[in-house]
């Protein structure tokens, strides 16, 4: 395994977001395989860069392979890769692979397949808050791994959202028992990775 490099991330993000599908997320003594992802560009009115720069989201427009962590409807935070400059991938969910303990103890639960089936699960599972928000996933405690060689990927429409639903930018490892929701499309061919 190697830490990915950031200009794995410099490209759109719906190739990254499929692209990030069986590779690992590390924060600090946890980690996951990223089973789900979606994707979120400039020009898409589902995006929180949709409208330009404001305080919230200045992190979209800052350099790649940053976290972009903001609060969800109040409730919990979520968490976000940069691309180019107003793109990101939303971690829709992973499989817990290091510090599960912890996880578990962190989510008040011991159910495997549900402690990071989500994107307020996984922040909550990974202790993930607003003030890693702007940190880069390269180097330090938090950072991104290859890790699954061969993947199958399956993408439909995206969920939790009420603009742009059509776009199929969401992206799951294939059979995968921690996805958020299961998929109900199309096998997607060539993962983007970079060797």
């Amino acid at each position: 395994m190697s830490i990915i490099p950031q200009d794995f991330y410099s490209r759109d993000a719906v190739i990254v977001a499929e692209a990030l599908i069986g590779c690992e997320l590390h924060i600090n003594n946890t980690a996951g395989l990223i089973v789900e992802t979606e994707a979120y560009r400039p020009d898409d009115p589902a995006s929180h860069s949709f409208s330009g720069p404001t305080q919230r989201n200045r992190t979209m427009f800052g350099p790649p392979g940053h976290l972009y962590v903001y609060r969800s409807y109040g409730l919990h935070w979520c968490a976000n890769i940069v691309c180019t400059p107003g793109s990101a991938v939303l971690i829709r969910a992973l499989q817990p692979t290091l510090g599960i303990e912890l996880m578990a103890l962190r989510r008040g639960m011991t159910d495997i397949a549900r402690l990071c089936s989500g994107p307020g699960k996984l922040t909550q599972a990974l202790d993930i808050n607003k003030e890693m928000d702007g940190l880069p996933l390269t180097s330090g405690p938090l950072f991104v791994t290859n890790y699954l060689s061969r993947v199958v990927t399956i993408a439909g429409p995206r969920i939790g959202i009420s603009k742009a639903v059509e776009q199929p930018w969401r992206f799951g490892l294939d059979k995968s028992p921690f996805l958020s929701r299961k998929f109900t499309t199309k096998v997607v061919s060539g993962s983007g990775r970079m060797p």
